[in-house]
């Protein structure tokens, strides 16, 4: 496999990332130097772990693994976005702010989520006996720098104080979007 095979997938997998990261860029509005670190660290970390815990579990868990994957990814990046659009309606009126996705648990799930489907490319890199080294590491590098860009474009709308409100909302149901579209992409609602 080319190294201009290895981006262009690259770039599909971190498509999640970036749409997940212009929503949490909407939710924090302003966003450190810290929280930039922190969640382009670990979307670029889970991005480049993934596909080499697939290359190593190989075949002979693709398929116990593969039922499921996108029933977890799908579940978790929901239980994000209908949390961020919660918090919004909840902390509306007293504009208390926002729990920070960058840190615990949540940034944990986010990356996890947002990473599953790396999974598979590593188990396919697996089968076709290409080492996975590089492919990784390159994953892990666009994954990093498309979350940097997604938040930097999130801040943008979250700063806007005509935006802000509907983007919160926006950015949650982006969340349950991309969730539901994995489950469309590995045809559970092929019938739609």
């Amino acid at each position: 496999m080319n190294t201009f095979n290895v981006i262009l997938i690259a770039l599909a997998l971190a498509m999640d990332a970036f749409a997940v990261s212009i929503a949490t860029g909407v939710s924090l509005r302003k966003v450190s130097i810290r929280q930039r670190f922190r969640l382009s660290w670990h979307f670029g970390l889970f991005q480049a772990l993934m596909p080499v815990i697939g290359w190593y579990a190989g075949s002979s868990v693709h398929e116990m693994i593969q039922k499921y994957d996108h029933w977890v990814a799908a579940g978790l990046l929901s239980l994000v976005g209908v949390n961020m659009i919660w918090n919004y309606l909840v902390n509306k009126e007293n504009e208390k702010p926002d729990r920070d996705p960058t840190k615990g648990f949540t940034l944990f799930i986010l990356s996890l989520s947002t990473s599953i489907d790396a999974l598979a490319v590593g188990f396919s890199m697996s089968m076709l006996k290409i080492s996975i080294v590089i492919p990784a590491a390159i994953i892990g590098l666009v994954a990093l720098l498309a979350t940097l860009i997604g938040l930097e474009l999130g801040s943008k709308f979250g700063l806007n104080s005509r935006i802000s409100p509907l983007a919160k909302i926006i950015g949650g149901l982006i969340l349950i979007v991309i969730g539901i579209k994995i489950l469309y992409d590995h045809g559970i609602l092929s019938i739609l």
